[in-house]
C-alpha cells in the first residue's frame, strides 16, 4: 500500500506547539499514511498518539529524540523507533530527564525575567508559560510568551534577544547508554538529521562507523534542509554502510516561511518503506 509518512514530529510534551491530538489530525488531513511523534527526551505525548492515531486511521510509530553526548560532540540527536514505551528501565531515565529539563526551563525563565526588569518591563508569568506548553516548557513556549508580550515581534527575535543570550546548560546521554535503552526497550536507532551536525561528510562517515559499533541502525536521510542532493548522498551513504534509512520534518510548530509536516521546506517526500525498516531493525534487536 502506498502512502507517505512523517517520522520525526514535536509536540507540546517537548518543544512543539501542537498537542499529540493535534499533531495526528493535521497528518490525517494531509493524506500521511504514518507519523512519529519524536519530543526531546521523553516519552509522555506517546499515549495520547496512539489514541489519536486510532481515531483518525494514522499509524503512529513510537519515537523519542535523544539529546546525546560523544566525546568532542555534543548534541548529537539520536532517534528511537518501535520501542516500547512502557519500558520500565526507558521510563525510569526518561523521567530524569524529564525532572532536569523543567528544571533548566525554569532557571531559564528566571534569566530572562531578570533581564526584562533590568530593560524595565514586567517578567513573563510561570502560570501562562505552563499553559502554553501543555506539557514541560521548552524554550519556544518561553518564546510564545515573550511573543505575546509584545516584547519581540516574532520567534527568531525572542531567540536572538533573549533565549539564546539567558540560556541554560543542557544534559546529554553518554552515545553507548543512549543506544543501549533504546535496544533494550525493543526499538532501534537512528541518527537525526545529518546535515545539521556541522561536520564534512568525511568525518560523518568516520563517525557512522563508530556509531555503528556502539550498535547504531540508521541514518535520517530524509531531513529538512538537506535539499535533494544531499538526500541523495545521504541515502548512498546509509546503503554502503547497511543501515536503514528514514526521514522526517523536524516539525515543531506551523510558522509561514518554517517546515511543513510531511514536506519540510517543500521538497520532502518519505516513502512508508521507511516504516518497514524500522519495523524489521527493530524486530532484529529483540
Amino acid at each position: 500500500m502506498p502512502g507517505l509518512v512523517d517520522l520525526h514530529l514535536h509536540s507540546t510534551y517537548s518543544d512543539g506547539v501542537l498537542t499529540p491530538t493535534e499533531l495526528v489530525a493535521e497528518a490525517a488531513s494531509l493524506g500521511l499514511r504514518a507519523i512519529a511523534l519524536a519530543d526531546h527526551d521523553n516519552a509522555d505525548g506517546i499515549p495520547e498518539a496512539l489514541a489519536a492515531g486510532r481515531k483518525h486511521g494514522v499509524e503512529i510509530v513510537t519515537a523519542v529524540e535523544l539529546s546525546v553526548l560523544r566525546e568532542d560532540l555534543s548534541d548529537i540527536h539520536l532517534l528511537g523507533y518501535a520501542f516500547d514505551h512502557k519500558n520500565t528501565a526507558l521510563q525510569k531515565a526518561l523521567g530524569e530527564f524529564r525532572d532536569f529539563r523543567a528544571g533548566r526551563s525554569v532557571r531559564i525563565l528566571a534569566n530572562i525575567n531578570q533581564r526584562l526588569l533590568e530593560e524595565g518591563r514586567l517578567p513573563l508569568d510561570s502560570t501562562d508559560v505552563s499553559k502554553r506548553a501543555g506539557g514541560t516548557i521548552g524554550r519556544p513556549h518561553i518564546g510564545q510568551a515573550l511573543l505575546a508580550a509584545g516584547y519581540v515581534k516574532d520567534m527568531e527575535e525572542a531567540f536572538v534577544r533573549y533565549l539564546v543570550p539567558c540560556n541554560e546548560p543542557k544534559r546529554f546521554f553518554p552515545l553507548q547508554e543512549a543506544i543501549n535503552l533504546i535496544h533494550e526497550a525493543g526499538g532501534c536507532t537512528v541518527l537525526a538529521h545529518p546535515n545539521f551536525i556541522g561536520v564534512s561528510n568525511g568525518r560523518l562517515e568516520e563517525l557512522l562507523d563508530i556509531f555503528i559499533a556502539a550498535g547504531l541502525d540508521g541514518l535520517e536521510a530524509h531531513s529538512s534542509g538537506a535539499g535533494n542532493d544531499g538526500i541523495d548522498r545521504y541515502i548512498t551513504m546509509a546503503r554502503r554502510k547497511n543501515l536503514i534509512v528514514t526521514g522526517g520534518s523536524d516539525f515543531h510548530q506551523p510558522i509561514k516561511g518554517g517546515v511543513v509536516m510531511g514536506t519540510g521546506r517543500g521538497n520532502l517526500k518519505i516513502p512508508y518503506r521507511c516504516v518497514e525498516e524500522i519495523r524489521e531493525a527493530s524486530e532484529g534487536n529483540k
